[in-house]
């Protein structure tokens, strides 16, 4: 039997094949090749009772985060909020690098338009090639599109704090406002509290990936990019890459760089093209060793 894990908790896995949810452990193999199932892995299982089962091979996964513990993200909907709190572009560059790196695709979330003018955001990362929608709470004018966006697809929404992200969340599907909340509840740091991962089903066939809890630190924190590799974290470089005038070109000084000419020709946002230096410094002191 193959099925989707929707859930992980406690050493237990839950499997959704044929509609069914399945009770799983995990086959001891997996310990001793030091892999470890995730929440939105697909896999192989066996049955051995009433909605009980084993884990018995993981399929092939196009990605994967350590923190939260997911596979096979389709989407990753960074929310930004125009005001309070002020959208800060390093961290969310760094995010949407990331993003690319893991092969998941960025989709920015601007909220609280009601309160101050998104555009200026809307326009640097349009230009980028991402997608853009807007959501104050003054209008449902592209919830519609957020959630055929979603339709489908495995999405996690990121956003820190204040942003809205729970708000948000639940107009785009009411019936996460008892989930949101009673999840929260779960997954509280008390002492006697266990977090755990889950997908939560939304209109349209898709999932979010572990709504509570998900902020930019833990990807931050947990996921990093090589300096050799960052270049190819920002879409808008790609048309540049292969004109720059010396081989192995960092796109930060140098000259003949085809990059450079771009931002000065206002093909690539200067605030992009900042965050990308800022990160290529903080990279050149990763070795691959410390990525393992």
């Amino acid at each position: 039997m193959q099925g989707r894990i929707l859930k992980a908790t406690g050493g237990f896995y839950y499997v959704l094949s044929n509609e069914i949810l399945y009770e799983c452990r995990a086959r001891g193999l997996f310990r001793k090749k030091g892999v470890s199932p995730l929440v939105g892995d697909w896999v192989e299982m066996e049955e051995t009772g009433a909605k009980k089962g084993y884990v018995t091979q993981i399929m092939d996964r196009k990605n994967s985060l350590l923190r939260p513990p997911l596979a096979n993200l389709d989407q990753l909907f960074l929310v930004v909020s125009v005001v309070d709190p002020a959208p800060n572009l390093l961290v969310l560059d760094k995010l949407i690098a990331i993003s690319e790196h893991k092969e998941i695709e960025p989709v920015l979330v601007i909220t609280k338009t009601d309160l101050g003018d998104g555009g200026v955001l809307e326009q640097i990362y349009q230009k980028a090639g991402l997608r853009v929608f807007r959501a104050g709470l003054d209008t449902n004018e592209q919830l519609d599109g957020l959630r055929q966006a979603m339709a489908g697809k495995i999405s996690a929404f990121c956003g820190n704090s204040g942003v809205g992200k729970s708000s948000l969340l639940n107009r785009i599907d009411s019936r996460l406002h008892l989930s949101t909340a009673q999840t929260s509840q779960r997954l509280g740091r008390g002492r006697h509290t266990t977090r755990h991962v889950q997908l939560y089903p939304v209109f349209g066939g898709g999932y979010i990936a572990d709504t509570p809890g998900f902020s930019s630190m833990d990807l931050e924190r947990y996921e990093w990019i090589l300096k050799e590799e960052l270049q190819y974290c920002f879409r808008e470089f790609a048309p540049y890459l292969g004109d720059c005038r010396f081989t192995g070109c960092s796109h930060t000084k140098e000259k003949g760089c085809a990059v450079l000419a771009a931002l000065g020709l206002e093909e690539i946002a200067p605030s992009r093209h900042s965050s990308y230096c800022a990160l290529y410094e903080a990279a050149k002191n990763i070795k691959e060793w410390e990525k393992k």
